[in-house]
């Protein structure tokens, strides 16, 4: 029998991440299943913050398994004695409470801890840290609702992005090119978050992400992945630029489209400076497993920290598979990788 290995599906938020969650999980069951080496099962978790334990990830699997409460779903984990667990929520809670509740139970579990995952979670925090290390970041101010009587005084002048400090997939996020602007895009802004970051807008070059994992101990950067921008017409990446809704209501990527996104060569001269500055935001953030960061070039060639986004669902059409894959690393390998890195660390931390 392998490895009994539990994939935390769905979202405690909203239905949008349940199926943003389902969409990448279903692509990971189908493309890591190996019978001789795992024994999956599914954790499917709704909004109402119901457990469920479904055969599959069809919406008809899901309807027909009975919900439970977590004392109900602790039950069941214990008597299915998970070895690991597979994060692949994208809500807050999802990425926070429900790792914790893992470590509480002693299960081990893929990717970064609950403290780190809400500290990324948060733009303003995480390029705090990171430019603490030395990392570029963009000059910018955070705007909280505050009275909304008072007039907002906004420090840094445009072009700016507008971005909520902690909405996902572009979610809210507004180019301003002059001060007029303002008003509407921090109204948008603030109907995702009661907190918002302006940023001072880097002039395109190109915008990047770069994966990190961590291999035997060793950081080993993965080749960068670029995406399609236009100076004109598509100076930002955008919600829409990166998912879509087909006619039956389910998600799918938009961004992997070869003509919106590409790997780059490693011997891009841009590739070293990146990886560089990638490091630096690993480990000044403490990242365990595996890492992911965006970058905006700008025309001279200098790498700018836009955000963190630690987390890989190891779905063939993840960034950091698909990196991997680049870097001649299988998904079964990345993934195999991954799991063993994941138990030898709680291992090592029940020897303590």
């Amino acid at each position: 029998m392998g490895l009994r290995v539990l994939h935390l599906v769905g979202s405690a938020v909203s239905e949008f991440y349940g199926d943003l969650s389902r969409l990448y999980a279903q692509d990971c069951l189908e493309s890591t299943a190996n019978v001789q080496l795992y024994e999956f099962h599914i954790a499917y978790i709704t909004p109402d913050r119901q457990w469920r334990f479904p055969a599959d990830l069809s919406r008809e699997a899901i309807a027909l398994a009975s919900p439970m409460s977590v004392a109900e779903a602790v039950r069941v984990l214990t008597t299915l004695q998970i070895d690991v667990m597979v994060p692949q929520m994208f809500c807050i809670p999802g990425m926070t409470y429900y790792r914790a509740l893992f470590d509480l139970l002693d299960i081990p579990y893929l990717g970064n801890t609950p403290d780190l995952m809400a500290l990324t979670a948060n733009k303003a925090k995480a390029r705090s840290i990171v430019a603490a290390a030395g990392v570029s970041v963009p000059p910018g101010e955070l705007l909280r609702i505050g009275n909304r009587a008072e007039p907002v005084r906004i420090k840094i002048d445009p072009p700016a992005a507008i971005k909520p400090v902690d909405a996902d997939n572009s979610l809210g996020v507004t180019l301003v090119r002059n001060r007029a602007e303002y008003d509407s895009a921090l109204k948008t802004a603030f109907n995702y978050a009661d907190e918002v970051l302006v940023e001072t807008f880097i002039e395109l070059g190109r915008e990047v992400r770069c994966g990190i994992i961590d291999r035997d101990g060793e950081l080993v950067c993965l080749p960068l992945e670029e995406y399609g921008m236009d100076k004109e017409h598509q100076p930002i990446r955008r919600y829409e630029d990166k998912l879509g809704q087909n006619k039956n209501g389910d998600l799918y990527m938009v961004a992997k489209d070869i003509t919106r996104s590409w790997i780059v060569d490693p011997d891009d001269p841009i590739t070293a400076r990146v990886w560089d500055a990638a490091k630096k935001c690993h480990i000044a953030l403490g990242c365990r497993h595996y890492s992911l960061f965006d970058f905006r070039i700008d025309p001279s060639g200098q790498p700018w920290f836009l955000e963190a986004g630690l987390y890989c669902s190891f779905a063939s059409k993840s960034v950091i598979s698909m990196m991997a894959t680049a870097a001649d690393i299988s998904l079964e390998k990345l993934f195999q990788i991954s799991v063993n890195k994941a138990l030898l660390d709680c291992h090592s931390d029940r020897l303590r």
